[in-house]
């Protein structure tokens, strides 16, 4: 039995229909099931979300709380995420498709412990006073930016919200959240737990619809004075120009990547690096950002690699989401598996040893799902190694130099994430600083924690998501220069 959701848009802590009253289905991957209509807004209401956040702005019924306030509410909003954990999590697993153990384990609670991290974190944040003279008192402060606007998409749907509007919400912005079309339920439901947290209506506001009929009104609105998307390069790239083209608006992007993995013979612990590498790349069914999708193996341990990622595989054969033993769930929608089988009969046509997987799986269940599928004799030049595929489809190389490897790993548009495996530390260091990668993982691939900066060099995107550093993409910083005349 299919749970009751309410795929309304949340306006001014209202749930409200788009103005015009249309909607699109909400199907689940898992089976094909309706889950709920959900609310196809447009740039009508946009311009209600909008409005509403910068009222709520302006009166400052929640910038001008106390940084200690603040921090209650949102360490309320966390506790709400756990007390619907369960909720939340058949709702992520119904929607987008990925196994039910990790939408609770890993999505509820990763977002649940970024909104209290930054809630815990907005009171401990001090100006500064900058040395000057003593006939002037120069204080260096930070303002939240105002009316943010917020594009996310649908491979990790809470992760990707929380990441983005805790610091924005924290700062003392009010928020404009538009999530994907093809995952907008959670996004909803946490705009409802923030309301009952304690965050005042028109603050956070979640506009569900279509990247071009809702997205590009968010991107484009002259009263919005911050985005922040994480989604494709390719769109990322018209989200810079929609920014420049309107009112020149901050613009914060985490976009796509094609992430190196390189395993050198002196790898310290071979059957490790064969599980962080299998498991990485079928992790939510190939569908991160992050994801290790080529893999380097030098020469002379490639075959005995690749026996042991072979016989891992079948582990990773996908199953129903919703029984709690499947580790690779489905594939978002129809046109997102298509994708990806048609990148795996690329790689068949330009010559790659296809040596597991390859099929769609569980043709019967009426959802979508990929084979875990691993290519070898892949050349760099060939469009599985060059373009993000983003699915469950693993390319590996092989490398016989340390500059050569480099060399190759850093010949991409992407630079999000990177690793190596050596027991060298001189190698292991040396190979490091010459990655262009935002991360750089030394012997292990999943290491993770909402302390540190996430994001990437080159067209991977502006700015960075987590830690700190995330508060510094929704606060203008001030100078205010004070004239002391003193009298002793």
């Amino acid at each position: 039995m299919t749970p009751t959701f309410d795929g309304r848009a949340l306006i001014n802590g209202q749930r409200v229909d788009a103005q015009d009253r249309a909607t699109f289905d909400c199907l689940s991957p898992v089976d094909g099931r309706l889950l709920t209509p959900v609310a196809r807004c447009q740039a009508a209401d946009i311009d209600l979300a909008v409005a509403a956040a910068r009222a709520a702005f302006e009166d400052k019924r929640w910038c001008g709380l106390a940084p200690a306030a603040r921090k209650r509410v949102m360490i309320r909003f966390a506790d709400q995420l756990l007390a619907h954990a369960d909720e939340l999590a058949l709702m992520e697993t119904l929607d987008m498709g990925k196994p039910i153990q990790y939408s609770r384990a890993v999505d509820v609670n990763s977002a649940a412990n970024c909104i209290r991290w930054y809630g815990e974190a907005v009171d401990k944040i001090y100006d500064e006073i900058a040395p000057t003279a003593s006939t002037a008192l120069a204080l260096i402060q930070r303002e939240p930016v105002g009316v943010v606007g917020v594009i996310v998409p649908w491979n990790y749907p809470m992760i990707m919200a929380a990441w983005k509007i805790a610091p924005a919400l924290a700062a003392g912005n009010s928020v404009v959240l538009k999530p994907s079309e093809k995952s907008p339920l959670t996004a909803l439901r946490l705009a409802e737990l923030a309301l009952e947290a304690g965050i005042p209506p028109g603050v956070f506001n979640v506009v569900p619809g279509y990247g071009v009929e809702a997205g590009s009104p968010l991107a484009l609105h002259m009263d919005v004075d911050c985005i922040g998307f994480t989604g494709s390069t390719r769109v990322g790239k018209q989200i810079h120009v929609m920014a420049g083209q309107s009112n020149l608006k901050r613009a914060w992007t985490e976009l796509g990547g094609k992430s190196p993995n390189i395993v050198f013979a002196d790898c310290p612990d071979l059957d490790k690096a064969v599980e962080a590498a299998v498991g990485s790349i079928f992790f939510n069914q190939g569908e991160s950002c992050n994801a290790p999708s080529r893999l380097f193996v030098e020469a002379s341990i490639q075959e005995q690699f690749l026996e042991k990622a072979v016989a891992l595989a079948p582990k990773f054969m996908p199953g129903n989401p919703l029984d709690p033993a499947t580790v690779m769930g489905a594939i978002v929608d129809k046109t997102q598996m298509d994708t990806v089988l048609r990148y795996v009969e690329s790689g068949r046509k330009e010559g790659a040893s296809l040596l597991y997987g390859g099929e769609q799986a569980l043709t019967q269940s009426g959802g979508y799902y990929v084979q875990p599928t691993i290519f070898a004799g892949v050349k760099p030049s060939m469009t599985i190694c060059r373009e993000e595929i983003f699915g469950p489809v693993l390319s590996v190389l092989s490398f016989t130099d340390a500059a050569e490897v480099v060399r190759q790993a850093n010949a991409s548009v992407y630079g999000l994430q990177a690793a190596v495996w050596t027991r060298d530390i001189n190698k292991a260091h040396g190979v490091a600083r010459a990655l262009k990668a935002g991360t750089v993982h030394v012997n292990q691939y999943d290491e993770d924690d909402i302390t540190v900066p996430f994001g990437g060099f080159k067209q991977s995107g502006v700015g960075r998501d987590k830690s700190l550093h995330a508060f510094d993409k929704y606060t203008e910083i001030k100078t205010t220069w004070i004239r002391i005349d003193s009298p002793v």
